[in-house]
C-alpha cells in the first residue's frame, strides 16, 4: 500500500521526481452573481487544493480526511472539524494523506469574503466593528478548537450553503459574530513571514518543499536540496528564509515535530519508536527539540492529549 502526500506546493509521491503544480500560486476567485458571500465545496484532489493565497478572506471547515495543514509559516496537522479562518493574501493549504488514488469526496467547506464587503457593512452598522478585532487576527490565521464553537459554526456553514440572498448574509454576520466573540482560538503564523511572488521563484520553492517532504524523515541536508533547485546554498538558504519564515533546519524540524504530535496524540506508538518515525536519529536530541517546540516532553504532551481529549493538542507551530 503506497501512501501519497499531495500538497499545494505540488504532488508528493515516493517517486524519484515530484510533480510541480503548473498553476501560479495567486488563486483569482469568481464571484458568484448576486451574493457577497462565497460559498464552495471541494474534494481532494482538485485543481484548486493547493499552495495559494487571494485577496479574500477564507473560513475553511474540514469535513473528511487528515493530513497537513500551512498557513504563512505554520505547520500543523488536521483532522475532521479543523476550523480556520485567514486573512487576504495570506498563503494556505490543506494536504491530506491518503492511499495513492484514493478520492475524497466533499474535504472541506469554504466561505469566503472581502474586505469591502466588511467595510460596507461598518459604514452602515456601527454594530459591524466589533468583527475588527477578529479580521485583524485574521491576517495571521486563526484556528477555532472549541467544541460547541466549531459545531455551531459547522451548522452555519451548512445553512450557508443551502441559502442564498439576505438569508445567506444574515446566517454569514451571525457566523462572524460566533467567531469574534471565542476566546478559545490560537493565532498560527508569525510577523517573520514574508510573501514570495514571481513564477521562477514560486517553481524553485515547490520544488524544495516537494522534495524535502519526500525526504525529511531521514537526514536531508540544505545542501542537497539546493542542488536538487540548482542553486547555491548560500543564496538558497537564504531564499528559503525568505520564502517559508523558517530557516531550514527550522522547517524540516517543524515536520518532524508536527509528525511526533500527530503520532503522539492519535497512537499508542512507543516514544522511543515514534522518534525515529519521525526523522529524529536519537531520542535526547528528539527530546530537546520536543520540548523547545511545545514547552513539555513527549510523554506529557500524550497524557494532555488523551485527558483533553481535544484537537486543541494535535497541532505543531
Amino acid at each position: 500500500m503506497t501512501t501519497a502526500f499531495r500538497t499545494g506546493f505540488a504532488e508528493v509521491e515516493p517517486m524519484p521526481h515530484p510533480v510541480r503544480a503548473a498553476d501560479p500560486s495567486y488563486e483569482l476567485i469568481d464571484e458568484q452573481r448576486a451574493s457577497s458571500v462565497l460559498y464552495r465545496e471541494h474534494g481532494f484532489p482538485h485543481p484548486l487544493v493547493r499552495w495559494h493565497y487571494h485577496k479574500e478572506y477564507e473560513l475553511h471547515l474540514i469535513t473528511a480526511s487528515s493530513g497537513k495543514v500551512f498557513v504563512g509559516d505554520y505547520i500543523g496537522n488536521f483532522y475532521p472539524d479543523n476550523l480556520i479562518l485567514t486573512g487576504p493574501n495570506l498563503p494556505h493549504n490543506w494536504i491530506s494523506q491518503v492511499e495513492e488514488g484514493t478520492q475524497v469526496d466533499g474535504r472541506d467547506r469554504v466561505v469566503n469574503f472581502t474586505d469591502e464587503l466588511i467595510a460596507t457593512a461598518q459604514g452602515a452598522f456601527p454594530e459591524m466593528h466589533s468583527f475588527t478585532p477578529l479580521l485583524e487576527r485574521a491576517q495571521y490565521g486563526i484556528e477555532f478548537y472549541g467544541k460547541n464553537t466549531v459545531s455551531e459554526a459547522k451548522q452555519l456553514i451548512y445553512r450557508i450553503a443551502e441559502s442564498q440572498g439576505v438569508t445567506r448574509l444574515s446566517l454569514f454576520f451571525i457566523l462572524l459574530e460566533l467567531l469574534a466573540d471565542t476566546g478559545e482560538y490560537h493565532l498560527l503564523s508569525s510577523n517573520d513571514y514574508l510573501l514570495v511572488t514571481g513564477e521562477k521563484n514560486i517553481q524553485r520553492l515547490n520544488l524544495a518543499v516537494n522534495y524535502i517532504f519526500d525526504h525529511y524523515m531521514r537526514n536531508v541536508t540544505l545542501e542537497e536540496v539546493a542542488d536538487h533547485v540548482s542553486m547555491k546554498p548560500t543564496y538558497f538558504s537564504r531564499f528559503f528564509r525568505q520564502a517559508t519564515g523558517r530557516r531550514f533546519i527550522e522547517f524540516v524540524t517543524s515536520l518532524r515535530i508536527s509528525k511526533a504530535c500527530e503520532l503522539l496524540s492519535r497512537s499508542d506508538t512507543a516514544i522511543t519508536d515514534i522518534c525515529f518515525e519521525a526523522g529524529f536519529n536519537n531520542i535526547s536530541n528528539f527530546n530537546r527539540r520536543f520540548f523547545a517546540s511545545k514547552g513539555m516532553t513527549p510523554s506529557d504532551y500524550r497524557r494532555e492529549a488523551y485527558e483533553r481529549g481535544s484537537d486543541k493538542w494535535s497541532h505543531a507551530s
